[in-house]
């Protein structure tokens, strides 16, 4: 078994295969040592994957899964809700009716209706899990999947490997990390967030202004400011600190200098039809910019489709205010998330980037399988769906299923250690990687004993 642990260095733990052995007794003839040997391996397979990506949609608030992904016509109106179930461009797989869009791209992604899992019915408990793979506990706050490709794989180009769109999420009740960082790989790995809307027509990224606009004296003043970390003696000079300066400095100016970074981001490129396409709502242009960064290097992307659960529409459907209705998601909610969905699976599709770019829409849970005197639905992670396309993932096939009110998983429970190893599979990972952790210590991709769910590809 191959270990990774950021020293850059391979262990193998059951020692040379013959069929190594017989292949490494040639090496001298090309003048490869056994350490060369390995190395050039390990290359070919990171230029393998190195365009692979992955766009992570957090359907902040959580679904209801029975009134949108896993509908039950059969059972009585307070469990199935008010809407219909329509057919779908996948045999036998059917959705909502508010959902009419993703009807027609429905042979591209997959259903894993039997997701669950034991944190708490609180938000932020759910965005850990989902995000990362793990509930934090004892002060240990896990990485972002994206944070872990960053440190695994880094930059290709000028832009970050890991964005966050348009912002980073925001209150859950809770008050717990919200999963959305680099955890104890650092603030190196912490994402990119765009901070902004970029639906709106004067849309400028805060921190990517062209060299001009920026001026000889703001500009000087970033370059003393390294010096002064170069030039520094002791122990600041050494430590984690300054180098993460530096590495921050070093990352700001190479983005905000990068012609390429500008024009990622700008999407007046776009045509007027492909943005209205999408849709020109946050979420809409949100996923038309994460797949302009997707074109030019950015290896993960996570759109969050609102950014808190308080004063504002979302799918956090307990339908008192300042709640949001099953009305509300059906006139607000599904038809914007909808259509910047589809076009973003539409889009990767026609350009060729499916098959190498994972999109997932998770969630931090289901919702309670009768509908509450409010008219509306409460939390429950002890069922719900989630989604898979391109990235390897066959579509138009549902995995596991849930019992007939959507209460439990009733066939293969899918939790979030194993939808985080779906991930990593995906972007071609070694599941049994083990990255630093707290105090150094090797830390495991995934939980033992956990897979990728491996019905999807």
């Amino acid at each position: 078994m191959l270990t990774l642990t950021g020293t850059g260095k391979t262990h193998n733990c059951n020692g040379i295969t013959r069929r190594d052995f017989m292949q490494v007794g040639t090496l001298g003839a090309i003048g490869l040592s056994l350490p060369q040997y390995y190395a050039a391996q390990a290359a070919g397979a990171a230029a393998k994957d190195d365009d692979r990506a992955c766009v992570m949609i957090f359907n902040l608030g959580a679904p209801s899964h029975l009134d949108t992904f896993d509908m039950k016509p059969e059972a009585p109106a307070e469990i199935r809700g008010p809407f219909q179930a329509i057919d779908t461009a996948a045999a036998g797989v059917q959705v909502s009716e508010i959902l009419p869009m993703h009807a027609r791209v429905a042979d591209k992604f997959s259903f894993v209706r039997s997701a669950h899992h034991g944190g708490a019915a609180v938000h932020d408990a759910g965005w850990q899990m989902m995000q990362t793979g793990r509930l934090f506990t004892g002060g240990v706050n896990t990485p972002h999947a994206g944070a872990v490709v960053s440190y695994l794989r880094g930059r290709k180009t000028d832009l970050p490997a890991f964005a966050v769109l348009p912002q980073i999420m925001g209150r859950g009740g809770g008050n717990l990390p919200n999963g959305q960082a680099g955890g104890f790989l650092g603030k190196a790995h912490d994402p990119f967030v765009l901070n902004a809307d970029p639906s709106q027509p004067n849309f400028k990224v805060p921190d990517l202004l062209p060299p001009a606009d920026i001026g000889t004296v703001r500009l000087e003043r970033r370059r003393k400011m390294r010096d002064v970390v170069d030039e520094t003696v002791g122990v600041f000079e050494a430590s984690e600190n300054a180098e993460l300066l530096d590495d921050n400095f070093e990352a700001a100016f190479r983005m905000m200098s990068s012609p390429q970074a500008r024009e990622a981001f700008d999407l007046s490129k776009e045509p007027q039809a492909v943005r209205e396409r999408y849709g020109m709502t946050r979420f809409g242009q949100c996923c038309l910019l994460a797949r302009r960064l997707i074109e030019n290097g950015v290896r993960f992307v996570t759109i969050n489709t609102f950014l808190t659960v308080f004063n504002e529409v979302t799918w956090d459907i307990h339908g008192s205010k300042p709640f949001t209705s099953i009305a509300g998601m059906k006139d607000i909610v599904a038809p914007l998330y909808d259509r910047g969905y589809s076009a973003l699976i539409e889009d990767l599709d026609q350009r060729g980037m499916l098959d190498k770019t994972l999109v997932c829409n998770l969630a931090e849970f289901g919702r309670t399988p009768r509908v509450n005197p409010a008219g509306g639905r409460d939390h429950w992670p002890q069922c719900f769906t989630v989604y898979f396309a391109g990235g390897g993932v066959k579509g138009g096939q549902v995995v596991g299923a849930s019992d007939p009110i959507g209460g439990v998983p009733a066939d293969r429970p899918v939790g979030p250690p194993e939808i985080a190893a779906t991930v990593f599979h995906s972007l071609g990972f070694d599941l049994e990687k083990t990255i630093p952790g707290p105090a150094g210590r090797p830390f495991p991709l995934v939980d033992f004993g956990h897979r990728e769910i491996h019905e999807l590809f």
